[in-house]
């Protein structure tokens, strides 16, 4: 059964109207309730009928234009370059939870040699967008100059941090507990009888990475007896990429380590690299963890234990403090800290005696 390409309700799609079955099947309702909605029955819940709606947009199919909801208004999103595939993620979940409450998303993505943080900015108010969401930005670089998101406030423009907060902007920010990630990372690999842990991080002027940085040595301290300065001497600060990990693999393996805590999965790739480079195997000679849990790292060879940042609560508490700030009801100034996950998979195993 389909929809009648003459209804009100037809969809018009490259490929003709989509089937009922398709549709319902997708969303999990009878035919009946997805024919209910399509056609703008009144009858069904909330629930219901936006699961039907979202059949449509995964089915790739285009709402009908009576079912089309007024756009709130446009909310800008700020993300660094997109070659992480977590930084994709992040950007796909705070679209979907300001798509769930009637705001357009503009997507604007910092690529090296393009344009900088500010102009992107500029160019957002000048299309006029409600609010700004910050992932990763100037904000968790502790040496950037932070003046210019006191100028967004001067201006009325609400905006909102995910992952870097700083002492000197007046905004909510969402993060994930990096101490507590570090903690359990190395937790784990000390339960596997792992006694010379090591850290390829980040560099260490980044919010994120000076805590990883901190939580891996006060982790080191209180599971494996290590003094401070010793576990000092196990981190290696890099940049976030394969590239970085493969380069901080190399003096870690120099020093004895038999697993490696990564800040990012990216850097834990590139760690893998180089141990097989050497002629050792994942797990059985080092163990890896990474932290983020992009989409692709259940896939790769080995899979990778990681430690799971909560992106779509994340997504959701910081859409969630902008939106209260739209609707004048202003939001504290304050961190919002998420605990992430230990997701263990292949790329850990027992220490070799």
């Amino acid at each position: 059964m389909t929809i009648p390409p003459s209804r009100d309700a037809a969809v018009q799609t490259g490929g003709g109207a989509p089937r009922l079955a398709d549709i319902a099947a997708q969303a999990s309702v009878s035919e009946a309730t997805a024919s209910r909605v399509m056609n703008g029955k009144p009858g069904v819940a909330s629930s219901t009928r936006q699961r039907v709606l979202a059949a449509l947009d995964v089915l790739g199919y285009e709402r009908p234009v009576r079912l089309r909801q007024r756009s709130e208004g446009l909310i800008g999103l700020l993300t660094p370059e997109l070659t992480n595939p977590i930084f994709p993620a992040f950007a796909q979940a705070v679209e979907q939870v300001l798509a769930g409450h009637g705001y357009t998303p503009v997507l604007c993505t910092q690529l090296p040699g393009g344009a900088t943080e500010d102009e992107l900015v500029e160019q957002l108010q000048e299309r006029g967008v409600n609010g700004i969401v910050f992932l990763s930005g100037l904000h968790a670089d502790t040496a950037a100059d932070h003046t210019r998101y006191a100028q967004l406030v001067d201006r009325g423009v609400p905006f909102v941090l995910i992952n870097g907060p700083s002492e000197h902007i007046s905004a909510p920010c969402v993060s994930a507990d990096d101490r507590a990630a570090m903690r359990m990372a190395v937790n784990h690999l000390a339960e596997l009888g792992h006694e010379r842990i090591g850290l390829a991080i980040g560099p260490i002027r980044y919010v994120p990475a000076r805590r990883k940085n901190e939580g891996f040595t006060d982790a080191l301290a209180s599971i494996l007896g290590y003094t401070p300065a010793a576990a000092e001497q196990l981190v290696q600060r890099t940049l976030f990429s394969v590239e970085g990990g493969h380069a901080a693999a190399g003096t870690l393996l120099d020093k004895g380590c038999t697993g490696i805590v990564c800040g990012s999965d990216m850097m834990a790739l590139g760690v893998i690299r180089a141990a097989r480079e050497r002629g050792l195997d994942v797990p059985h000679d080092l163990s890896v963890v990474g932290f983020d849990d992009s989409r692709l790292v259940a896939f790769t060879d080995p899979p990778l234990t990681t430690v799971r940042q909560p992106v779509t609560a994340m997504a959701t508490a910081a859409v969630g403090a902008l939106l209260e700030e739209l609707q004048g009801s202003p939001v504290e100034s304050t961190e919002y800290v998420l605990q992430p996950e230990l997701v263990v998979r292949g790329s850990t195993a027992q220490a070799r005696r």
